[in-house]
Parts: structure tokens; C-alpha cells; sequence
């Protein structure tokens, strides 16, 4: 059984995550590539202790990337879109930018 702690590997701050985080209610996270919406929405709201009303993930496959003559490839890895219902208050993981 997965903890919430490796459901949820850290949130994305982007300029993109941060505008849906101010305008829409949405939080955006990288979770677990086994993770579940249902295994993200209880993760949410145990940790954050807000209402979770609806979860959208994206997968992405790792890109090749080169260290000299050597080719690699980065993790896959999975982007989760959480939209907090209406009236909760948005948590505050980030303190400075």
C-alpha cells in the first residue's frame, strides 16, 4: 500500500502551475507513475486537510539526453492536476520565489 508521501513525490512550480494555482483552485503535483486519481485525491486531502473535487493526471515519457558520447534517458513520470472545490483554502507550499 503506498504512503502519501511517495503518492505524491513534490509540487511543480511553474509559471503555468502557479497561474492555475491563483485563477482556477488547482494544485499540481509529480506523483507516483502508479498512482491512481483516487490514490492522489486521498493524498490531498490527508496531507493539505482541504476537499479534493476532481484529479486530472498526465503521463510523459523520459527524454534521451547525452553526456558526451553516452545516450541516456530520463525517468517517466506522471503530472497530477488537483482542483480543490470551491471555497477551500488553497495551501501554501511555497514561502518565497
Amino acid at each position: 500500500m503506498p504512503t502519501l508521501y511517495t503518492t505524491i513525490r513534490r509540487p511543480l512550480i511553474t509559471e503555468k502551475g502557479m497561474g492555475a494555482k491563483e485563477t482556477e483552485g488547482t494544485l499540481v503535483f509529480e506523483v507516483a507513475c502508479a498512482a491512481t486519481k483516487t490514490e492522489v485525491k486521498q493524498a490531498v486531502e490527508t496531507l493539505f486537510k482541504v476537499k479534493v473535487s476532481a484529479v486530472r493526471t498526465a503521463n510523459f515519457a523520459g527524454k534521451e539526453r547525452r553526456r558526451g558520447k553516452f545516450t541516456g534517458y530520463k525517468p517517466d513520470w506522471k503530472k497530477a492536476y488537483v482542483r480543490l472545490q470551491p471555497g477551500e483554502k488553497m495551501p501554501e507550499y511555497v514561502n518565497s520565489l
